[in-house]
């Protein structure tokens, strides 16, 4: 295993990059990836200049962005970056703040460094394996409710693009079953926030109906790191080849997952 301290201090200079450019940056050209699914011109330019700083820093290392692909993430892998440049880019091209630049250092198929950085809330986040969660330096734990009638839990975006349709009937049971039993049910759009508030204990929980490595590694080990549980949305553990994210306190784990025994879901 590769020295994690230093890996982390690459990660979080990486990260500022893509930081600093969102807040000094405007989104460029918009351009569709799919329907209703789009890139902009910052976040290949983001991309582009955190994969440079890693390839200096740690020429050995492969990577891997959401913009352009490129390595791969398995139990065989022996280490790769994982990278959102900015996740929540319909928020950050209609100037809502509630955006990030999320990476992460993915070892044979484990996030072991995780960084998190939302500019426009001041918000730095990061964690090691065995390290401890951390938000602007200082340790993070996950809440202590108990009573899911008590939880605030965000979820996430609703599809787009093909299968859109019968996609979005398993979200709005998810929607439906959260709204009858919890207090208040949240939208982000934003996977890496809905993790980092997870992690951070100012949500309770979140439920996101897909699993795309760049957007759970770096978010999942801080959950992970903060004393919160992660599982599939039918309470199995919870790794890269999991469909659904389920993080809460593990006070919350059972009666969160029972709630989800809809067929549609």
């Amino acid at each position: 295993m590769k020295d994690l301290n230093a890996l982390l201090a690459i990660a979080q200079e990486a990260a500022n990059i893509g930081a600093k450019l969102m807040t000094t940056s405007a989104p460029g050209t918009v351009r569709a990836k799919g329907d209703r699914d789009y890139v902009t011109e910052l976040d290949i330019k983001i991309q582009h200049e955190i994969q440079d700083h890693l390839r200096r820093a740690t020429p050995d290392i492969d990577f891997l962005g959401e913009e352009e692909g490129g390595g791969t993430i398995d139990e065989s892998t022996e280490h790769v970056w994982a990278l959102d440049p900015i996740d929540g880019t319909s928020n950050f091209a209609h100037g809502i703040p509630l955006c990030a630049t999320s990476l992460a250092l993915v070892h044979r198929g484990e996030p072991v460094v995780g960084v998190i950085v939302a500019p426009f809330l001041n918000l730095r986040y990061h964690a090691t394996k065995g390290g401890g969660a951390y938000c602007n330096d200082k340790p993070i734990h996950a809440s202590e409710t108990t009573d899911l009638s008590r939880a605030i839990v965000s979820i996430g975006d609703y599809a787009t693009g093909p299968g859109a349709e019968e996609k979005n009937r398993r979200r709005f049971a998810v929607t439906q079953a959260l709204a009858e039993n919890v207090e208040r049910v949240r939208m982000f759009g934003a996977a890496s926030l809905d993790l980092a508030w997870v992690a951070e204990g100012r949500t309770d929980a979140c439920v996101i109906m897909s699993n795309k490595p760049w957007d759970m590694a770096s978010g999942g080990l801080l959950a992970r790191e903060s004393s919160a549980s992660i599982t599939d949305i039918d309470g199995l553990p919870h790794d890269f080849k999991s469909r659904t994210v389920v993080a809460t306190t593990g006070h919350l784990k059972r009666p969160l997952v029972s709630i989800f025994g809809n067929p549609n879901i």
